[in-house]
């Protein structure tokens, strides 16, 4: 993982989402060979990976046609599956991202680990979670922040939940979940491995 320098290893967080115990029942996709709906709709519960180049799957106006780097982590589960906090912090930054293919509501909760600023990006939520916290609101670790939206209102995805940390303040309800390949290793260091607070989820 990148940034090992951040030591988040003393910290206990907690999951984002209910995974299938089962490790077995969490598919791992490979978006390097392209984008097939049907097919992540049969596989249930999976993890689209970080730090991925992803092949036909961002062409909506939005992407410019060479932005495809992945730099969060994509958790693949049915609409209205629970999502929650990892960790204490406050709400952000809220808003609907309504654009064809972007990330439909958005909730983003700023932490502090070891005294540093981290910001956790929720994005293809349900529109009912921008109604269940509010922004100043504190958030507790474990607490429930909102519900995977249907492709109607999450930018025309299959259900998921796409998790992103940022170092930077992103001063909005929004971050890049995909960059180009030529801005890899700025984007690298700027979003760092979701893994560091999600655990070894592949």
């Amino acid at each position: 993982m990148n940034n090992p320098d951040l030591h988040f290893e003393n910290h206990s967080f907690a999951p984002v989402m209910d995974y299938p115990s089962d490790p077995e029942g969490l598919y791992v996709f490979d978006f390097t060979k392209g984008y097939n709906p049907e097919f992540i709709r049969s596989k249930g519960w999976g993890i689209g990976r970080y730090d991925e180049e992803r092949a036909n799957m961002y062409e909506t106006e939005l992407f410019n046609s060479h932005r495809n780097l992945h730099i969060g982590i994509d958790i693949w589960a049915p609409a209205g599956a629970p999502v929650y906090s990892f960790y204490q912090g406050t709400a952000a930054y809220m808003t609907n991202n309504d654009n064809p293919g972007d990330y439909g509501p958005t909730i983003i909760v700023h932490h502090k680990l070891n005294g540093r600023d981290l910001y956790a990006l929720y994005g293809h939520l349900s529109m009912k979670s921008l109604e269940l916290i509010s922004i100043g609101d504190p958030i507790e670790k474990g607490q429930q922040i909102g519900t995977l939206g249907s492709p109607e209102v999450n930018g025309g995805w299959v259900s998921h939940l796409h998790f992103q940390l940022s170092l930077d303040d992103p001063e909005t309800a929004d971050m890049p979940g995909v960059v180009a390949p030529e801005n890899r290793a700025q984007a690298l260091q700027q979003y760092p491995d979701p893994r560091l607070v999600l655990g070894e989820l592949y």
